[in-house]
């Protein structure tokens, strides 16, 4: 099944963001290459692509998952929770419709 892992950041994270990335992209793209990675991203604190200083507010993962309990699991061990990017960490699980 799929879900939605919805971080939001502490403020001014960029710092720890910088230093874990990384380790974070590197959990991505091996989600990537297992074929269970649907969409990952940063939401800007600013309306750009490349907000610059301004930084992140969180981040949307939307991946697949055995069970609920195994995305909060692969959440709880994400490089940008552990470093203290993020304050909070949702997961819920997730059903495409579109496209």
């Amino acid at each position: 099944m799929l879900y939605a892992i919805m971080a939001s950041d502490v403020e001014n994270s960029l710092s720890q963001r910088i230093q874990a990335r990384p380790a974070h992209i590197a959990r991505l793209e091996a989600l990537k290459d297992e074929g269970r990675l649907i969409l990952a991203g940063p939401h800007p604190n600013i309306d750009s692509n490349d907000p610059g200083d301004a930084g992140f507010s969180g981040s949307l993962v939307v991946a697949e998952f055995n069970t609920l309990s195994d995305a909060q699991d692969w959440a709880d061990q994400d490089p940008y929770f552990k470093s203290g990017a993020y304050d909070k960490v949702i997961v819920k699980p997730f059903k495409k419709v579109l496209p």
